[in-house]
């Protein structure tokens, strides 16, 4: 069960996340869409588990394996973003958020039974 506090740290660490990794993904890549899609955090707030959608790019295991050599990068980032309301800036923790993958397997899937 999620409490309101978790709630609102995890709705701030998308906000600002997504924010820090869009300006971050013109320096990384080119021609790549990421979207921070969901964060989930621990209930002391020490841990966040962030999932990344990627977008037009074939190879996204190295697309997260960059995001992954910069976690620190990112960390630092977030901690001058959100000093002022936490107290300690949570462990990042980056997957893959194949929910895209999966809903477009699906339509392909209806399509071909036509």
């Amino acid at each position: 069960m999620e409490t309101i506090r978790q709630r609102k740290v995890q709705g701030l660490l998308l906000r600002e996340l997504g924010e820090i990794i869009r300006v971050k993904n013109n320096e990384w890549f080119k021609n790549v869409l990421l979207t921070v899609t969901k964060v989930a955090i621990s209930p002391d707030l020490s841990v966040a588990k962030v999932h990344i959608s990627i977008f037009a790019q074939a190879d996204h295991s190295f697309v997260l394996k960059v995001i992954r050599e910069h976690t620190k990068e990112l960390r630092y980032e977030l901690g001058h973003k959100i000093g002022n309301q936490m107290r300690v800036v949570p462990e990042l923790v980056f997957y893959e958020d194949d929910s895209l993958d999966y809903i477009d397997n699906i339509d392909s899937l209806l399509n071909s039974g036509r």
